[in-house]
């Protein structure tokens, strides 16, 4: 019997939360696992991890081309990497916005635009770029970070366009707030505040992700591009 190879998947940010859970997910699934994060990850043999800034266009260069020599095809990429900063507008430092931006818009936009190029030649790959329900919420003390998502879902809908062409999708995933060191330090009075904003009011867990990930991984799902699914009922 032919062994049906599975995916091999490159995740960004997959060295603690929501990655970590994501990259150990499908690497008990039997995937080969590509990460890139600025500190190591799950331990596996069947994990590729590179210790990368993905807002620096030198390290990115460098582990497509380490990829290439070691002749590893992307079929998956999944954006996960972000950070997030809860500031009022008027106190926002310059240099906490543009380390945001740097990383979430910026830092996806060179993985994808690399990882599209050999996506591209494959003719076949998936693009899911993980966004936030700050956005459709408007949430406040978070102006900068929500905004920075709104650019990547933007950008996500225009290579959808650009990239439907050669069978490659791009669609965004906007979770909800779960135990993870990105709402760290927020008050439980205010990430309340933000669950009963939601339909379903109740904190995210990675399992929701990842049966949405499944989803736009599919191979049923060749027709779902350029789309945005978020949890928990917000719109």
């Amino acid at each position: 019997m032919t062994q049906i190879l599975k995916p091999t998947i490159l995740i960004t940010g997959a060295s603690k939360g929501l990655g970590a859970e994501i990259a150990e997910h499908y690497l008990n699934q039997g995937h080969k696992v590509v990460s890139l994060s600025r500190s190591a990850s799950v331990v596996h043999e069947n994990h590729l991890q590179y210790q990368a800034d993905i807002s620096i266009e030198a390290d990115i260069l460098y582990v497509i081309k380490d990829l290439k020599s070691k002749k590893i095809p992307i079929d998956v990429l999944i954006n996960n990497a972000g950070i997030a900063s809860m500031n009022f507008m008027v106190s926002t430092p310059l240099t906490t916005a543009a380390s945001i931006f740097n990383t979430n818009v910026l830092g996806s936009f060179l993985v994808t635009r690399e990882i599209s190029k050999m996506m591209i030649l494959q003719k076949a790959g998936r693009i899911i770029n993980i966004s936030s329900v700050s956005l459709p919420l408007h949430l406040e003390w978070q102006s900068i970070y929500a905004s920075s998502k709104a650019a990547l879902e933007e950008f996500t809908r225009i290579i959808a366009k650009e990239l439907a062409p050669f069978n490659v999708t791009a669609n965004i995933l906007g979770p909800n707030p779960m135990a993870t060191d990105l709402i760290h330090g927020i008050p439980e009075s205010n990430l309340n505040k933000v669950l009963e904003r939601q339909s379903i009011k109740k904190m995210g867990m990675p399992s929701d992700v990842i049966h949405c990930l499944d989803f736009f991984m599919s191979e049923k799902s060749t027709a779902i591009t350029g789309q945005t699914i978020y949890l928990n009922g917000v719109f």
